[in-house]
């Protein structure tokens, strides 16, 4: 039986938001001039919706659609649904992205730190491309961090005999992932002028165990959903994780250091509108 969808939470997700929030704007950076005045946009796991509005501040009169398959982060995000002040509109809708197909044209399609989750993604690229105007863009960044001890840790653990039979494989998303070179030739492939990089954070956590809250909001989140409400394996399987987790980061004298990298991706669609 397919391991449930894992259950979000919104708070947990923006307890280091500075931090999660400067990829987006790094890739937003590199997205070229759209069609158009009003562009048509569609963000792919959008999340709690904060750097969904990002996009109505890069694009004043876009309309903006977010779509998530998370019923409580689609709650989180509504508040930000409605009119924008530079005459656009932003909303927010139900789609899985593993599943999502475009039933209208775009300007943008856009995902932040979402495919990572969705097997097969690379190969949703060509119908994705059919519904961008000629000279639109697909832009996504995604981790490419599942070769660090966060998670080759919690892969580990999750595979223990203590935890093989309730967790099995459901923290190991490495296969999911491909490296630079493989995006960027799928994309070159299919006609788009493709911009690709990689960028290794060292993000500076303060707190205690900060690399265990910042995976409670993530890579943490399937396995919490296969805990459900068993609060003492819950507890357990955390204490075991943080321990590896202090060993790994260790806290320095003015925090602790969590590197991490993201690969970004800019495929620009050939054929510019006159």
């Amino acid at each position: 039986m397919p391991a449930a969808a894992p259950a979000w939470d919104p708070q947990q997700y923006l307890h280091h938001t500075d931090h999660r929030t400067r990829p987006f704007h790094e890739l937003l950076a590199r997205v070229p001039a759209l069609p158009g005045q009003a562009p048509r946009i569609a963000d792919i796991g959008c999340g709690p919706g904060n750097v969904t509005t990002l996009l109505s501040g890069r694009w004043p009169a876009a309309r903006v659609t977010g779509f998530d398959n998370s019923p409580e982060m689609l709650d989180a995000a509504r508040v930000y649904a409605g009119p924008t002040p530079g005459g656009g509109q932003l909303d927010f809708r139900p789609a899985d992205a593993a599943h999502w197909a475009p039933d209208e044209t775009y300007d943008l399609i856009i995902a932040n730190a979402a495919l990572q989750w969705v097997e097969g993604h690379a190969e949703r690229f060509p119908d994705w491309l059919d519904h961008l105007t000629p000279g639109g863009t697909l832009a996504f960044q995604v981790p490419g961090n599942y070769d660090a001890p966060s998670h080759v840790l919690l892969a580990e653990l999750c595979a223990s005999p203590r935890w093989r039979a309730r967790l099995g494989g459901s923290a190991d998303r490495r296969v999911l992932i491909l490296e630079p070179e493989e995006y960027f030739q799928r994309l070159s492939c299919l006609g788009c002028e493709t911009d690709v990089w990689e960028t290794t954070y060292l993000h500076h956590l303060q707190g205690p165990d900060p690399v265990l809250e910042w995976t409670k909001g993530t890579a943490l989140r399937p396995v919490l959903t296969a805990l459900g409400n068993d609060a003492a394996a819950r507890e357990e399987f955390l204490a075991e994780y943080g321990e590896l987790l202090r060993t790994a980061y260790p806290a320095g004298s003015h925090g602790t250091v969590f590197p991490f990298r993201r690969i970004f991706v800019v495929a620009r669609k050939a054929g510019v509108s006159a």
